[in-house]
């Protein structure tokens, strides 16, 4: 193995176990400021947070939500259309979050 080729290996290694480790973040971010009875290891990245077929969250826990990303995280959600977008999953959590830190003025 070439030292580029170990080297972007390492690389993707590393960005995956990054944003598993965000996702981890963003569980235990969920459990603590929303108070949820549900373990952060067993919320599913791609469980619904709204509704009866999910977690359950309602538009009191979204606003809790969104306070907690932005200590958390440093992410702020602007309105909320973009909440509804970007408060769908875990996963949607994460992608808002890796977006958001990539071009913050957006």
């Amino acid at each position: 193995m070439t030292a580029d080729a170990f080297s972007s290996k390492h690389t993707v290694q590393k960005i995956s176990m990054a944003e598993d480790d965000l996702r981890t973040r963003i569980k235990e971010m969920m459990v603590q400021s929303l108070m949820l009875q549900t373990p952060a290891d067993q919320i599913g990245d791609d469980q619904p947070l709204f509704g009866a077929g999910g977690l359950g969250l309602d538009s009191i826990d979204a606003l809790e939500l969104v306070v907690s990303m932005e200590k958390t995280f440093g992410v702020g959600v602007p309105n909320s259309e973009v909440a509804g977008r970007a408060l769908q999953t875990v996963n949607s959590i994460h992608d808002y979050i890796l977006e958001k830190r990539e071009r913050p003025a957006a």
